[in-house]
């Protein structure tokens, strides 16, 4: 086996981040793999370069050897394609690398910027710190991401931010013919009887509403999955699973606001200059407004709220 400059790359992730899990995810690719990958590497150096430890990995005397040679390499790497892709947008028009958590914003935004002849790449992901990483390292020119309430993102060194919105309150979504549904404003205690949903692999979501159910007294079954499933469940009644607030009622779902609003999110635009902020905030910040208003019950908390 020879190395590459993508083994090496996994290296430096698995060292940065201290977990083969944290350094899957931001390398997009499977646990697993990753790991496999990793003793492959190791058998053809011939001695551990981490030790596997219950707190995480930490590199071995042989790892930091590694490491010190692995990183400068890695950094120009990333520095010829970063001057390679700048060199095809100037010949090619410019293409804009967006980063974005889940958000029903985005189909505006992005037909806004094309409207600007900004031609958008767009990249999902759940979490936003991995977004955030991606940003830093030139993979991306702008991330817009939810930062949970009670669990602060990991702004790396030299990003740009840009609040768009301090505090969205997170409403609840639920069956339509669940008795809770005949009002506008939902009480947790209403649902403690229910199964609700969760994706824990959005940062800080399952912190989130651990805290805020706990927070009102209920213990209730928790399911694990992602939010389309969720809304599949919804549907037919399973679950019930906190929401944005601009998302849409069906004729089988209810979108509610829970009493007191106790969970929020503070949605930020991040860059790594204020230029490139200045250049697609104002998109963005109407293609929010206008999914805003399209929402029923976020409309009337707006205006109750005088925003």
């Amino acid at each position: 086996m020879d190395l590459e400059v993508r083994h090496l790359r996994a290296l430096c992730a698995i060292a940065d981040t201290g977990s083969l899990h944290r350094a899957a995810r931001q390398l997009g690719v499977a646990q697993p793999s990753l790991s496999t990958q990793l003793k492959r590497i190791e058998q053809e150096l011939g001695g551990a370069l981490f030790l596997r430890e219950r707190t995480g990995c930490r590199p071995t005397r042989l790892g930091r050897v590694v490491l010190g040679r692995a990183r400068p390499l890695v950094a120009e790497m990333h520095a010829l394609v970063t001057e390679a892709r700048a060199a095809a947008m100037d010949d090619d028009g410019p293409q804009l690398r967006i980063g974005s958590t889940a958000s029903r914003a985005l189909a505006g935004w992005l037909r806004r910027l094309r409207a600007r002849k900004r031609e958008p790449l767009l990249q999902m992901d759940v979490s936003a710190n991995s977004l955030l990483r991606m940003l830093a390292d030139g993979r991306l020119d702008v991330a817009f991401v939810h930062e949970v309430e009670g669990s602060p993102l990991r702004v790396p060194d030299g990003l740009r931010l840009r609040v768009l919105v301090e505090r969205e309150p997170q409403f609840v979504s639920l069956p339509a013919d669940h008795p809770a549904a005949v009002h506008p404003v939902v009480r947790l205690s209403e649902l403690a009887g229910d199964r609700w949903m969760v994706d824990p692999t959005v940062d800080g979501e399952w912190d989130a509403v651990h805290r805020m159910l706990r927070g009102a007294g209920i213990s209730p079954r928790v399911l694990h999955g992602d939010y389309h499933t969720a809304a599949s469940l919804v549907a037919t009644g399973e679950v019930v699973t906190v929401c944005q607030p601009t998302c849409q009622p069906r004729p089988e779902m209810a979108v509610r606001r829970i009493h007191g609003d106790p969970l929020g999110v503070r949605l930020l635009l991040a860059a790594r200059t204020e230029a490139e902020l200045d250049s697609v905030y104002p998109e963005l910040s109407q293609a929010y407004q206008e999914v805003a208003r399209q929402a029923p019950g976020y409309r009337e908390w707006l205006e109750e709220a005088g925003v």
